[in-house]
């Protein structure tokens, strides 16, 4: 065989890998694409188009490689460019703009952008442009300025309509919902996302757009207490991205586990980074199912989970890890585990989320009441648009609720409760919050709790989150007790006990058990009343009038009254003589 015909048959298997990685990235099998594309391209006689250097940079995108993935997008551009080709040009600069700054290289990334708008501002209009309004609507929406980064949503639509995207065009309906939702137009919000959710569900998307909007709409649900639509959504994601998927190598074995952050209640965590040939936005979207089974009371999966999504972010999505160990130390501090807890909030905080309400609880479990009140109110000042995280910000006004009234301060728990109030519109879940808290504030300040405790309770049981409807019905107990009904609060603690052994909930579950075993006496001695013979065991104690305010969520002036009913009921004009009756007859 002759040497041209040699040559002649090289390049028509060139040419046949080169089309066989078209083929796979058409599939979005990527590890394949990437497979073929990087062995052609390390011969130095076979060059390929800018076209198939923007393929070889996706591929290596998706399959982990994000140096190459880089480098490739580099030459395309310098291909385009030499081509001529500005909106080639001009897209290779968004994706470099948007790989550096997931690298945590601001300054190239911004230099990138400057570039993608230099090729692309003066042409006319174009789907590239498209990218560009996105990038300009999130940059006005951290300016403040919703006018404009509402424009920017709408020309983006405008373009992606021209392109006939599908892709563009869910992705500008995503971006003006969360325009929509940081402005309070939650209806006309949740209406957009779910337009650009049901091209998701129908599998009209590519990979890319497909693993952008499921981790924008998580983020999204669980900033607006939309529950619902965060659990759908979740659930869909989750099995998007199970394995096996298009992006893994057909033959190759899976790669080992790479190197990740320590599991929840860890010690030290490690670099994070996606293993080779796993689907990048995994971590992500699981990261977000760690909160919702939070919510829904799957706590030991919930954990398992944040041990998976910290090995799985990458290192652009640092946020997502810190929401898992955020999610973890909640579930650890619920269950009693307080060092495990501790833990977790810090390593959260070293991933750059402000870990609270959860750390503040923490230290009011440890009694460190003065580091709880100190960190939520620090908290509460520091967030800037309180529209931005609705959830975030219920959850931290519930919290300076709890707070204020572990250290009897009524009026400022009552400030909190009112302010949660207003901010729950009818949101189911936030309206939960406000009447849970609400509730609370009237039980220690003696008024009506019962009204307020019945809703809260319906509404956590028909959004099915156990453990807040658990801690409803031990609010609802102390209420009907404080009311005569012994029976319906014996009955609102078993429930509660119930819910809180099933969740590994060891605080609460003993402290239903204390009140039930409180209340089981059908004839307490001397006339006293269910709640004034728990004064009277906490009296013999050694309980100061303020330690059982604290313990019972009342004021001190409640404890001093059932004191002086109880002196006058049993006869006695001491502390001393009371607890020596206390113990006489049994109370304790």
């Amino acid at each position: 065989m002759s040497a041209p015909t040699i040559r002649t048959r090289r390049t028509a298997e060139a040419d046949d890998a080169v089309e066989r990685a078209r083929d796979a990235a058409d599939r979005e099998s990527w590890a394949e694409a990437y497979a073929l594309l990087r062995a052609h391209d390390r011969h130095p006689s076979r060059a390929l188009t800018a076209d198939d250097l923007s393929v070889l940079a996706d591929a290596a995108w998706w399959s982990g490689h994000i140096d190459e993935s880089v480098t490739a997008r580099l030459r395309a551009h310098a291909a385009f460019l030499a081509a001529g080709d500005h909106r080639g040009a001009g897209l290779a600069s968004w994706w470099l703009h948007y790989e550096y700054a997931g690298l945590g290289r601001p300054a190239a990334a911004a230099g990138w952008l400057h570039r993608a708008r230099h090729h692309l501002e003066d042409l006319p209009p174009c789907p590239e442009q498209c990218f560009l309004a996105w990038t300009d609507a999130e940059e006005a929406e951290q300016h403040g300025d919703r006018a404009a980064a509402l424009a920017a949503t709408r020309r983006m639509t405008r373009l992606a309509l021209r392109s006939g995207s599908p892709d563009l065009l869910a992705l500008s309906r995503q971006a003006e919902a969360a325009v929509l939702l940081a402005d309070g137009r939650r209806a006309q919000a949740l209406a957009l996302l779910d337009d650009a959710m049901c091209a998701v569900s129908a599998g009209e998307l590519t990979g890319m757009f497909t693993g952008w909007l499921y981790c924008l709409a998580l983020t999204q649900c669980m900033e607006a207490a939309d529950l619902g639509r965060a659990v759908e959504w979740t659930n869909a994601a989750m099995e998007w991205c199970a394995p096996p998927w298009s992006g893994h190598p057909p033959a190759d074995p899976a790669p080992g586990p790479a190197p990740g952050p320590a599991p929840p209640g860890a010690s030290t965590p490690l670099p994070l980074t996606v293993p080779s040939g796993e689907n990048p936005f995994r971590g992500v979207c699981r990261a977000r199912r760690v909160e919702v089974l939070d919510l829904i009371g799957a706590w030991d999966l919930a954990e398992d989970e944040a041990r998976l999504a910290c090995r799985e972010v990458p290192v652009d999505c640092l946020e997502s890890a810190a929401a898992a160990y955020y999610a973890a130390g909640d579930v650890q501090r619920r269950q009693g585990r307080l060092d495990a807890a501790a833990v977790s909030y810090a390593h959260a905080h070293e991933l750059g989320r402000i870990p609270q309400p959860g750390l503040a609880l923490l230290r009011l479990a440890q009694g460190r009441a003065d580091a709880a009140v100190a960190g939520v109110e620090l908290a509460l000042a520091c967030q800037s648009d309180p529209r931005h995280d609705l959830l975030g910000r219920a959850r931290l006004l519930a919290a300076r609720t709890e707070v204020a009234l572990a250290v009897r301060d009524v009026p400022g728990a009552a400030e909190a409760a009112t302010a949660l109030d207003a901010l729950a519109g009818d949101v189911p879940l936030l309206r939960a919050m406000a009447d849970t808290a609400r509730g609370a504030v009237a039980l220690a300040a003696g008024e009506a709790a019962l009204p307020p405790l019945r809703r809260a309770l319906a509404g956590w049981l028909e959004l099915r989150v156990p453990y807040e409807a658990a801690q409803a019905r031990m609010l609802l107990a102390a209420a009907c007790r404080a009311a005569g009904d012994e029976e319906a609060a014996g009955l609102e603690l078993v429930a509660a006990r119930a819910v809180f052994e099933r969740l590994g909930a060891v605080p609460d579950a003993r402290r239903a058990a204390a009140l039930l075993s409180g209340g089981k006496r059908r004839r307490l001695p001397g006339g006293l009343t269910a709640r004034e013979a728990e004064v009277l065991r906490l009296v013999a104690t050694g309980g100061t009038n303020r330690d059982i305010a604290q313990a019972l969520v009342i004021s001190e002036h409640t404890v001093s009254r059932h004191l002086n009913n109880i002196f006058a009921k049993l006869g006695v004009g001491s502390r001393a003589a009371a607890t020596a009756y206390a113990y006489a007859h049994g109370l304790l």
